[in-house]
């Protein structure tokens, strides 16, 4: 293990260690053993066990020693918690960044969008154009095959019509034909 990483583990420990202290210090244990210890120290005079100027002594001492490193554990907590907001600052400012590139980049897609919806507006016209010219063109095909099956029908009958006609004639030559002929023999037999 090289001596950088050591230092961090001993920094990660001294941490611990004073975030344990600062907690136990907030505490209600805490608390009453600080009163316990003040209780003691003034009734130690009292019982003459000790002189109160010395309980005094000792007590502001010790008191003062412990305001000194209440107030360093103090003042780590406070840098903790100010690296920890700047930490929070540079965070906020990020999303803040990538907030405003997705509010841009949603922009940017609501333009495609309107963009594409246009073109698509624009394919549909183009579409019902195209289908209206086809509705005429097929319009148009079926009413000339409706023309063109009515003409056939109407020529198949005025075909049908004529081979009667035609018939008709041709019974009717045949007829005259005989009739000729009769009247021939007729006109030679006489």
């Amino acid at each position: 293990m090289g001596r950088k990483e050591q230092r961090e583990k001993n920094i990660q420990f001294l941490t611990k260690v004073t975030d344990g202290i600062m907690w136990w210090i907030g505490s209600i244990p805490s608390l009453i053993i600080h009163s316990l210890v003040f209780l003691t120290a003034f009734l130690l005079p009292l019982f003459g066990l000790v002189e109160f100027d010395k309980m005094l002594l000792v007590l502001t001492t010790v008191l003062s020693l412990e305001a000194i490193y209440l107030a360093i554990f103090i003042q780590m907590s406070v840098n903790r918690s100010h690296e920890h907001i700047e930490d929070l600052k540079e965070d906020v400012t990020e999303i803040q960044e990538d907030i405003e590139d997705i509010q841009e980049d949603i922009e940017e897609i609501s333009e495609d969008i309107d963009e594409i919806s246009g073109d698509i507006d624009e394919i549909q016209e183009d579409i019902e154009d195209i289908a209206e010219d086809e509705d005429e063109d097929d319009h148009n095909e079926r009413a000339k095959n409706v023309m063109l099956k009515s003409h056939v029908s109407s020529n198949k009958s005025d075909i049908k019509a004529l081979k009667e006609m035609i018939s008709k004639l041709q019974n009717q030559l045949e007829e005259l034909k005989k009739e000729g002929e009769d009247e021939e023999e007729k006109s030679t037999e006489e």
